[in-house]
């Protein structure tokens, strides 16, 4: 085959691809998703996190209920599960811890670093970082940058805001943060005594922007809501990274806390996520976006050729999950979604 041949093939599959996107987006009469809903992980033991988003974070716990049989094992793609999941509620936002009884999952790996592709966190905002910096040293909360750091002023999109990353007890990757006057959502900067006011975002590692909004914006309907490049000396210590540069790109639904990318430019030698990575693994994340219409999101997801978790929609007790209808699939670099009827 000639060389002109090879290249027109090699170019025809990304290029097919991205047509059946942009048709997928075009067929829906409405966004196939209108809420980034709750963000949840995996944790080994339920009673302590709970008590550390409480106390440490001011957390409320919303509820809690035990989840097993072969709806939820087909919905989450375990076999034979059995776990505990709490809700708990900070301000607007919601997260959602999970410990699974049966079966254990694997620990995250020691040498996790925050560029590898299964880094995801959430960003909690605080009214006061010096105060609430204080709080998390007062639960001896495991650092990852060596304490809060301001970004510079030369990046006008990311100037003044000071943010500081840290671990739970489990290795989950976590942020605080607090806007500028000139930065951040006003309901961020209304009067308050709080100290710890609600999730903004959570930030997942990408290694394509493009394809990453190929696939949030334009196959599920999340819309750009802001770009920034972030690299110096106060980023690299944020993320705990040497020589760290990124380019960061935040999407959002029309509710709900926003969706951010973190595609490092340098260094790019993050891990892939594992292909046998399973909800019950301490390193599963999962955010939970709101559907109007599942059947049509489905058929946008299977067009784009997303990889399934469950089979397709799963049929479930709402009265226990708050849902009635689910399904799971993986983005491109690997983090999970639960998309749910609303």
């Amino acid at each position: 085959m000639r060389q002109g041949a090879r290249a027109s093939l090699a170019l025809a599959a990304p290029l097919a691809a991205c047509a059946a996107i942009f048709a997928a987006a075009a067929a829906a009469e409405r966004p196939a998703v209108r809420a980034v809903e709750s963000v949840g992980f995996t944790v080994s033991d339920l009673d302590r996190s709970v008590r550390f988003f409480t106390e440490a974070l001011d957390f409320e716990k919303q509820s809690e209920i035990e989840l097993f049989g072969d709806a939820a094992e087909r919905l989450h793609g375990v076999f034979a599960l059995r776990a505990r999941v709490a809700r708990l509620r900070l301000g607007d936002e919601t997260i959602e811890l999970t410990q699974y009884l049966a079966p254990r999952g694997r620990p995250i790996p020691a040498d996790a670093q925050s560029n590898d592709h299964t880094f995801q966190h959430v960003a909690i905002i605080v009214s006061d970082m010096e105060r609430a910096y204080r709080r998390l040293r007062e639960h001896r909360v495991r650092h990852v940058s060596p304490g809060p750091q301001t970004l510079p002023d030369w990046n006008p999109n990311a100037g003044g805001i000071k943010a500081f990353y840290f671990q739970d007890a489990d290795g989950h990757a976590l942020e605080i943060l607090e806007f500028p006057g000139d930065k951040g959502a006003a309901k961020w900067h209304r009067e308050t005594d709080r100290l710890f006011l609600g999730i903004d975002h959570t930030a997942i590692v990408v290694s394509d922007t493009e394809r990453s909004l190929a696939f949030y914006r334009d196959a599920l309907g999340l819309a750009l809501a802001g770009e920034s490049e972030n690299y110096g000396i106060e980023q690299e210590r944020l993320n705990g990274v040497f020589g760290a540069r990124l380019r960061i790109t935040a999407v959002r639904a029309v509710e709900g806390p926003g969706i951010e990318f973190l595609e490092y430019l340098a260094p790019s030698d993050g891990r892939p996520a594992p292909v046998d990575l399973r909800a019950s693994d301490l390193a599963h994340w999962q955010t939970t976006l709101a559907s109007p219409d599942l059947s049509a999101a489905e058929a946008i997801l299977r067009r784009i050729r997303a990889r399934f978790i469950s089979p397709g929609r799963v049929k479930l007790n709402a009265a226990e999950l708050d849902f009635g209808e689910g399904l799971m699939v993986r983005d491109p670099d690997g983090h999970a979604l639960r998309l749910v009827a609303r």
